[in-house]
């Protein structure tokens, strides 16, 4: 996300020096990444539904197809997620739209 960030820096400023808001570019980065989570946690839950047959026996006092266990290690890796998006989100939201009017 920072490398996305860094990309669209120009593209952020030019929003910004034409009236968006900060809050606009907070979502466009947020949501942004927030889409990829998903793609990726629904890529991730059927990896880990086609490997749970092989890793059974690997497997402690949990059964293979625990709903719990997908539910909280989704939730946990889309939090750091979230996290992961928030700072450049941040960074893109304190950018200077004169700098974009300059450059253009």
């Amino acid at each position: 996300m920072a490398y996305l960030v860094s990309q669209r820096t120009n593209e952020m400023r030019l929003r910004l020096a034409l009236g968006a808001s900060r809050g606009n570019i907070l979502s466009l980065v947020l949501g942004h990444g927030m889409k990829l989570v998903l793609i990726g946690a629904a890529v991730g839950f059927a990896g880990a539904f086609a490997l749970t047959r092989l890793m059974k026996t690997l497997l402690f006092g949990v059964s293979p197809f625990d709903p719990l266990t997908f539910v909280a290690v989704a939730c946990l890796l889309t939090g750091v997620a979230l996290a992961a998006c928030y700072v450049p989100a941040r960074r893109a939201m304190s950018v200077d739209p004169m700098h974009a009017l300059r450059y253009e």
